[in-house]
């Protein structure tokens, strides 16, 4: 077996580590009940997925002898690991099962389209084309995939908050002056109705709730701004240093303008107009949609410097 054989191998059980993991935070979810075994074991299984991952990314980066963002496949791993990491951040800090909830069946679903619909010819290393033979390479890439994996789980957390809210404007102002003491953790809403039925409790436990992933998702949302802003500008200079052009307009490069806008729209909203709650989750959430267009479906679909040519 060599090294291909063992990297896709490893890569089918991350496929098969984080169905398991997506399993178990659903159930855990459904059950309404404080159990602590469940979230563990979720946990447990996507550190170990994670591992996974970076074994495979070291290993092709060894092998290879560059730093595996060369391809499709490549950066869709190295992505999966990205969101796994940040999560597992996350879920320590909040201690909350809502968060794993969706956004492991995100990670599920990039797996799946890396190692089932990728041919095998796109999963293996190849030597670099003189264009990606830079330093730049690492700077500009891995800036880039760390915003997309910031801001798809801010956006993720937003569209969370729409669902949660049920579209309605909620003004958490309100709980500024509220006498019950605040909640040091991301409070799940069902926790909060298993703990306190009544009707007032829980309501506030659902506006502790939101005003939670309101605020996580701005923290998660002002890291991956700069990280876009940086992966933009240190790409220009690439460009530049290649093609003797710091901005072509290529599609990919027109996408992530677009995506900086979005995202400084939001930013714009939440610090200058004060805005919270549903119209710069509105906001937020368009910008998931706007984020996979920049990264899959300009280079998959579209033609340019950055293509992968799979579909034209």
């Amino acid at each position: 077996m060599d090294w291909n054989e063992i990297q896709n191998f490893s890569s089918n059980i991350v496929f098969g580590i984080l169905l398991f993991a997506m399993i178990t935070y659903w159930i855990n979810l459904s059950l309404f009940t404080e159990s602590g075994f469940l979230p563990k074991l979720g946990r447990f299984s996507t550190i170990i997925a994670n591992l996974i991952l970076f074994f495979i990314l070291c290993s092709r980066w060894i092998v290879a002898g560059y730093f595996p963002l060369s391809n499709l496949y490549e950066s869709l791993l190295f992505l999966t690991w990205l969101l796994l990491s940040i999560y597992l951040y996350i879920e320590k800090q909040t201690k909350s099962k809502l968060i794993g909830s969706i956004l492991i069946p995100v990670t599920l679903l990039i797996s799946g389209f890396a190692n089932l619909t990728l041919s095998p010819e796109m999963q293996k290393s190849s030597p670099l084309v003189p264009a990606l033979q830079s330093n730049w390479l690492m700077m500009h890439v891995s800036m880039m995939l760390l915003s997309y994996s910031t801001l798809i789980i801010g956006s993720l957390l937003c569209i969370l908050f729409l669902v949660i809210s049920r579209y309605r404007e909620v003004d958490l102002k309100l709980l500024d002056d509220s006498s019950l003491p605040l909640y040091n953790i991301m409070l799940d809403y069902y926790e909060a109705k298993l703990l306190a039925p009544s009707t007032e409790i829980s309501e506030l436990g659902k506006l502790k709730l939101l005003q939670s992933i309101d605020n996580w998702s701005y923290r998660i949302i002002g890291l991956g701004f700069p990280f876009l802003t940086i992966g933009i500008i240190s790409g220009g200079v690439w460009a530049n240093e290649a093609w003797g052009s710091y901005w072509s307009w290529d599609p990919k490069e027109t996408w992530a303008l677009i995506t900086w806008l979005v995202f400084a729209a939001y930013l714009h909203a939440r610090i200058t107009k004060g805005w919270q709650g549903r119209k710069p989750a509105i906001i937020a959430a368009g910008g998931f949609f706007v984020v996979w267009i920049c990264y899959l479906g300009v280079n998959i679909l579209g033609k340019g410097l950055h293509s992968y040519g799979w579909f034209f």
